[in-house]
């Protein structure tokens, strides 16, 4: 056992002595992420020639778009499929422009077939 003094008191361990602290290592300053990005598709690009998704809508973007108003899009248009996602159990409601007109384009399309 040895007995070290620190700070003028004794003290007894089977450790010895506080091992010196270890280096500080260099850490790159390269900012994380894709270093070829142009080879990975963009995440508005599904492969299949559309846009993907668009730009994110407001309920209040949305109900302009159709031209009406944002109870109109709560209790009519989202119950009869509108696409969109809510953030939470009552969180903001989302919409992407490419997905609302796809669906404005196939309710037209069924409206109009006899």
């Amino acid at each position: 056992m040895t007995t070290d003094v620190i700070r003028g008191e004794l003290r007894k361990s089977g450790f010895g002595k506080r091992p010196e602290p270890a280096p500080i290592q260099h850490i790159s300053h390269a900012r994380p992420g894709q270093r070829d990005p142009q080879q990975n598709p963009s995440p508005t690009d599904t492969g299949n020639g559309q846009d993907g998704l668009g730009e994110p809508l407001t309920i209040r973007e949305v109900s302009e778009m159709l031209g009406c108003s944002a109870w109109t899009i709560r209790q009519k248009y989202i119950p009869d499929g509108l696409p969109h996602l809510q953030s939470g159990p009552a969180g903001k409601l989302i919409f992407f422009r490419n997905q609302v007109v796809r669906w404005i384009v196939r309710r037209q399309t069924n409206q109009q077939q006899p």
